[in-house]
């Protein structure tokens, strides 16, 4: 028996908009998930420098129970656990921009942070202790020389891995399919369903990812030749 290809009935009705609805919750998703996880994975790592002991430990724990779990467990235990213990009038605000979306991005966000934690302070280890001495020497502080010369660079060093883990953070988004979430894969499960074009959907959800993560992994591209490029002219 012979499977005619049939791409037409996916522009039918309402899947053309379920589809766009999708990579719309995926991009927001992305994008406030990866706010999250690089404003607290900075935060984490300045933390760190500071060489406390007790400080150290919690992050070292922090980090550790974040990549060593798997990530659609955090979000089923934001999702289910987290929520469970809320209170009701916090629930019902969350609900209003929708509890899925919601524990779903904090999740990916937090366990994300971790790993960028880790990307920048390999960075800042790379950089010459002298830098800090420098910036002291001018009068900034410990947080300034921080803020202002030590992160910049950190930045610019862990540009490779800071676009691999926004690629993966892109990726993992679609897990929360697993709790309900109308993102991309979750439309294209919905279609599926609905017009046992299983070939079809999936085609076009898999094509959708690659190109997003295409144009991703060019900005981080075009951002490490700029740093480069910079750099040289320094």
């Amino acid at each position: 028996m012979n499977y005619t290809l049939d791409f037409a009935s996916l522009l039918d009705g309402d899947y053309p908009a379920l589809v766009l609805q999708g990579v719309l919750t995926t991009l927001k998703m992305t994008l406030l998930a990866w706010l999250i996880a690089f404003g607290l994975g900075s935060f984490l790592t300045i933390l760190r420098t500071l060489n406390i002991r007790v400080i150290n430990y919690l992050i070292a724990l922090y980090v550790a129970f974040h990549r060593n779990v798997p990530m659609l467990v955090h979000i089923l235990f934001w999702y289910f656990g987290v929520a469970a213990i809320v209170p009701e009038s916090v629930n019902d605000m969350i609900n209003v921009i929708g509890g899925e979306f919601f524990y779903a991005t904090v999740a990916i966000g937090l366990v994300t942070a971790a790993y960028v934690s880790e990307d920048l302070r390999s960075a800042i280890r790379s950089i010459p202790p002298g830098q800090m001495e420098a910036a002291r020497t001018l009068g900034l502080n410990y947080l300034q020389a921080m803020r202002k010369v030590i992160l910049p660079q950190a930045f610019v060093v862990s540009i490779p891995t800071l676009t691999n883990q926004t690629l993966l953070l892109f990726k993992n988004t679609s897990l929360a399919m697993a709790i309900g979430l109308i993102e991309l894969t979750g439309a294209g499960r919905e279609i599926e369903s609905a017009t046992f074009k299983t070939f079809e959907i999936y085609l076009v959800v898999t094509v959708i990812y690659l190109a997003i993560s295409l144009c991703l992994m060019f900005i981080g591209a075009g951002l490490s030749r700029r740093a480069a490029f910079n750099d040289k002219r320094s």
